[in-house]
C-alpha cells in the first residue's frame, strides 16, 4: 500500500568537503554510521518520510552535493529547486566555518526567484576536545542570517534528527501560511498523495512571516 504524505520538500545539503555530509545524511535515511565514506562525485539523493503532527507526514528529497570546487558547477543547478537546505561545518575545522558566508552567498545568487529555508548546522559534536568554533559564535552567525543553529553528531547519532525536522517544520509553516507557494515547474515543494484535502494555500489565514534565506 502507498504511503500517505501531505507534501513533499526538496532539500539541499551543502558544506565544504569533509565536513559530513553524506554522514549526517545516512544516519538520518538509513540509520547508520559508515566509518568511512567515498567522497560525494557531483550529487547523490535521498528520501524519507517525517511526521511533524499526528498524521501529517512529509516526504523529504534530500540532495547530498559534493564539497570540491570542481563539481561545483553541478551542484549550483540544484539550488533553485530546493525549498530548504542544511549548511554544515566542522566544529574542528574553523576554515569550513568560515566559508558559511560563501556557500550561503553562492545559494542566494542561484535560487532566485525562489528562497530557500535555511538551518545552520555545526556537526562533528562527538569531537568536542578538537573544537575550533564556540558555539555562541556560530549562533551569532546564525542569528546574523537568520537561521536556526544546531550541533549534531552523525557518529553518536545526536540531533540529527532534530536538524531535519526542524527545517521541516519551519518550511511547513511558510507553506501553511502562505509565505511559500506550490508552483508550476518548481520543485522545491509538491502536494502529496491525501485523499480529499486541499492544499491551497489560501484555505488558512496568513500568519507572521518568519525571515528565512
Amino acid at each position: 500500500m502507498e504511503t500517505i504524505w501531505l507534501y513533499q520538500f526538496r532539500l539541499i545539503v551543502i558544506g565544504d568537503s569533509t565536513v559530513g555530509k553524506s554522514c549526517l545524511i545516512r544516519r538520518f535515511t538509513e540509520g547508520r554510521f559508515a566509518q568511512v565514506s567515498d567522497p560525494t562525485v557531483g550529487v547523490d539523493f535521498f528520501s524519507r518520510l517525517v511526521e511533524i503532527e499526528p498524521g501529517k507526514r512529509i516526504k523529504l528529497q534530500i540532495w547530498d552535493t559534493a564539497g570540491q570546487e570542481r563539481f561545483r558547477s553541478i551542484t549550483r543547478a540544484y539550488y533553485r529547486n530546493s525549498v530548504g537546505g542544511l549548511l554544515l561545518f566542522d566544529i574542528t575545522n574553523r576554515r569550513s566555518f568560515l566559508n558559511v558566508h560563501n556557500w550561503l552567498e553562492e545559494a542566494q545568487s542561484h535560487v532566485q526567484p525562489h528562497s530557500i529555508v535555511f538551518l545552520l548546522v555545526g556537526h562533528k559534536y562527538d569531537l568536542e576536545a578538537q573544537r575550533q568554533v564556540t558555539q555562541q559564535e556560530a549562533e551569532k552567525l546564525a542569528i546574523a542570517y537568520g537561521m536556526r543553529y544546531v550541533e549534531t553528531s552523525a557518529r553518536d547519532a545526536i540531533n540529527v534528527e532534530k536538524a531535519f525536522v526542524d527545517l521541516t517544520r519551519d518550511i511547513f509553516e511558510l507553506v501553511r501560511n502562505g509565505d511559500i507557494k506550490i508552483q508550476d515547474g518548481w520543485e522545491g515543494v509538491k502536494s502529496g498523495l491525501v485523499p480529499n484535502t486541499v492544499h491551497s494555500s489560501e484555505e488558512v489565514t496568513k500568519g507572521s512571516r518568519q525571515c528565512y534565506c
